[in-house]
């Protein structure tokens, strides 16, 4: 799916006889923060991984495979072929839900390094430039619902005081899932935007 995201961004950015217009300008931005967000989330990822002793990775991979991220409730194109025939609007409704998702627990990933201090504030501004695309491809009939609508329960008790064995498996599943997620929402937006070049191929 990476190496389809990346074909699919190589696509878009092609030369196109069309004007650049406003939408395609946003959405540039908006693929170009969520790529971030996602390697980001992938680096950070690896680093915690390679901090742990093997069977604390081992167990934790068993663990995680049991589980769930808080954002499978959103219900989400289950493979390419669905993401395919999804609508624009569908898509970054989607993406904004998923985003939306990660305002409270990324706060508990804030401490520590830089890095991690910068997940929040680009998760907020990956949010705000998603809302303003929907605004500008939705109809004048739609009207999209109130962001407090679209906010899930925080991760359990992730804000609570955990002892380290739980710190640990809460950290590891955190950042798996915002990785994961990450991953769908620059698929979305990579498809929707590649729609928007008449030149392009957006199979996927």
């Amino acid at each position: 799916m990476d190496r389809v995201v990346l074909m699919l961004s190589v696509v878009c950015l092609g030369v196109s006889s069309q004007p650049i217009t406003d939408s395609q300008r946003l959405f540039s931005i908006a693929v170009s923060r969520v790529q971030h967000l996602h390697l980001l989330a992938q680096r950070l990822f690896s680093e915690f991984e390679s901090s742990l002793q093997t069977e604390e990775q081992r167990q934790l991979n068993k663990i995680f495979l049991q589980d769930f991220c808080n954002s499978d409730y959103i219900i989400s194109p289950i493979d390419k072929h669905e993401t395919q025939r999804s609508s624009v609007l569908k898509l970054l409704s989607i993406s904004y839900r998923l985003v939306e998702s990660w305002e409270f627990p990324s706060r508990s990933l804030s401490a520590g390094s830089a890095p991690r201090n910068q997940i929040s504030p680009k998760l907020s501004e990956l949010k705000t430039g998603i809302l303003l695309l929907i605004r500008a491809n939705q109809d004048a009939a739609e009207v999209f619902p109130d962001s407090s609508a679209l906010q899930l329960a925080p991760y359990g008790n992730y804000y609570q005081s955990l002892g380290a064995d739980e710190s640990l498996r809460r950290t590891y599943e955190l950042l798996a899932c915002l990785k994961k997620d990450m991953h769908k929402v620059e698929t979305y937006l990579t498809v929707a935007k590649c729609r928007l070049s008449p030149e392009a191929n957006c199979t996927l």
